[in-house]
């Protein structure tokens, strides 16, 4: 069974949940320190005059956890994050498909930054044909660092191989992962364009850019042309 974690992101980009797709497993990894101005919180959309950013406000401090870290509400973000993508995306092919429902999911006021993330992401995966099993890391209550817990969760799993990204690489102990028997894969990012209004194409943007822009057709442009590197 093949496993991989990451912690949860505010309306991810495609690699993201290309990454979900060659997992049998995946965990939201958020029961971790939350890292500011970081994924956790925010995401650019494509405009026609260029990659815009859009950021959730959180209330947190040097101690808080992703899945403590609480949203802002006193900020009218909701409004302007529903504004500024029906602004970017309003004339796009498939937008009237997805928008509706996309900003229900914002209106809906979850507490924390982590259930806003897992809840998006379900609705995106759903949209976007993926099936993968998904669970909260705080589900396992195993202790460590982050160079010693991913294993030992894994092997709670029953886990044969982890999936990890290439920034993870450096700080995955590869000997233990051999010494433990268990598989270690890295994941490959490469992409071909797709069909994409205003100007040049940009590949670094959320994944509703690609759902707004191909519809129904936004699978076949889902996964990586390079295949996973097995390290272990």
């Amino acid at each position: 069974m093949r496993v991989g974690m990451i912690q949860s992101n505010y309306i991810p980009w495609r690699g993201y949940f290309d990454f979900i797709d060659d997992c049998d497993l995946f965990v939201f990894y958020d029961d971790v320190q939350y890292t500011h101005e970081d994924w956790r919180n925010r995401n650019r959309i494509k405009t026609g005059s260029g990659p815009l950013w859009l950021s959730v406000p959180v209330i947190h401090d040097r101690t808080t956890l992703i899945r403590d870290a609480r949203i802002a509400y006193v900020k009218p973000w909701v409004a302007k994050h529903s504004s500024s993508i029906a602004h970017a995306y309003g004339k796009a092919p498939h937008y009237a498909d997805y928008a509706g429902e996309f900003f229900a999911l914002l209106e809906s006021r979850p507490a924390t930054i982590s259930e806003l993330n897992v809840l998006t992401c379900r609705w995106l995966m759903s949209q976007l044909g993926i099936t993968t099993p998904v669970m909260m890391s705080r589900e396992l209550d195993i202790a460590g660092n982050k160079y010693t817990r991913p294993l030992r969760m894994l092997q709670q799993l029953g886990a044969s191989t982890f999936l990890i990204g290439p920034r993870a690489l450096s700080y995955t102990d590869v000997a233990a992962f051999r010494a433990a028997g268990m598989g270690l894969e890295v994941k490959r990012y490469d992409y071909v364009e797709y069909p994409q209004s205003r100007g040049p194409f940009l590949g670094s943007v959320t994944v509703l850019d690609l759902l707004f822009n191909l519809g129904d057709r936004a699978r076949a442009y889902l996964k990586s042309t390079t295949q996973n590197e097995r390290i272990v």
